[in-house]
């Protein structure tokens, strides 16, 4: 009669919903800058700023711009004329 042996892995398997969870519960921060100059001057600067968090860890870090948009409030409906 054979034994059988069978390697166990370590690692743990996360599929995509866990890792979305992780990211909107502790955040991710992208940034970047380009800089394009010709002989020293400066013709164009482009920076990003990319966060990426849940709406509850934004208030928490301080980001609430949606708070006093106007686009994101709800509106009366517009009058329809017949």
């Amino acid at each position: 009669m054979a034994v059988q042996q069978y390697t166990r892995h370590s690692v743990e398997s996360t599929n995509l919903a866990d890792l979305l969870e992780r990211v909107l519960d502790k955040g991710i921060v992208i940034a970047g800058d380009i800089k394009i100059k010709l002989v020293d001057v400066e013709l164009l600067t482009i920076q990003i700023r990319l966060v990426v968090c849940s709406v509850d860890k934004a208030k928490e870090i301080g980001i609430d711009w949606w708070v006093n948009n106007p686009a994101f409030h709800k509106q009366d409906a517009p009058v329809q004329i017949k």
